[in-house]
């Protein structure tokens, strides 16, 4: 299954937050150098998904806010 969600860095706190469309938009207080954000919202969405980290990965927008992930 695939998702796009919107990733916001440096957030005041990590929070997964879902619109009435379904949307979902992930606030990380990690800055978005080094992969550092990436990674948080790997962490977040494992679980807010109750799914291991290791059954989600992203597959496009990298570097971008908007992206889409997979999740096995």
């Amino acid at each position: 299954m695939k998702l796009t969600v919107k990733v916001k860095p440096n957030s005041r706190k990590n929070e997964v937050k879902c619109a009435e469309d379904g949307t979902l938009t992930i606030f990380v207080t990690d800055p978005p150098r080094e992969g550092k954000a990436n990674e948080k919202l790997i962490e977040l969405l494992a679980e807010y998904l109750e799914k291991p980290k290791r059954c989600i990965s992203i597959v496009a927008g990298f570097k971008s806010k908007i992206k889409i992930v997979e999740i096995e």
